[in-house]
């Protein structure tokens, strides 16, 4: 069933909105945003988050419950994560060298959220 775009827009809206609930949690907790929706040659992280000399890529999924939207997470979107994050990381420092994690945040509909610190290590 394809999506109307006005259907199309309120996802995306909805989403947004998600992320920015995420990136100011992350900031009410000491990270600065490095960059958001940022993309990669292996396709966007939705947020990157900068505490001292380490970096968190987080990837922001939105659903009707939290279930539902860990499941929207799959191997392939991880790989392209961990493709993007590696090319981010060469405009750093310490390069490949750079301590690094890969975070998710789960938003419900009602707008609660978990976030799920070193969620998917580097295979």
């Amino acid at each position: 069933m394809a999506r109307t775009k006005a259907s199309r827009q309120m996802c995306y809206h909805t989403g947004v909105s998600a992320e920015n609930r995420i990136a100011q949690d992350y900031e009410r907790r000491g990270f600065a945003i490095a960059r958001r929706r940022w993309r990669g040659p292996g396709g966007e992280i939705d947020l990157i988050t900068r505490e001292g000399g380490n970096l968190v890529f987080v990837e922001v999924k939105q659903s009707r419950d939290f279930a539902r939207a860990a499941e929207r997470l799959s191997r392939r979107q991880m790989a392209r994560i961990y493709a993007s994050a590696e090319y981010f990381l060469a405009d750093e420092p310490n390069g490949q060298l750079t301590n690094v994690r890969f975070d998710v945040a789960l938003v419900n509909q009602a707008g609660d959220f978990q976030i799920i610190e070193n969620a998917f290590g580097h295979d």
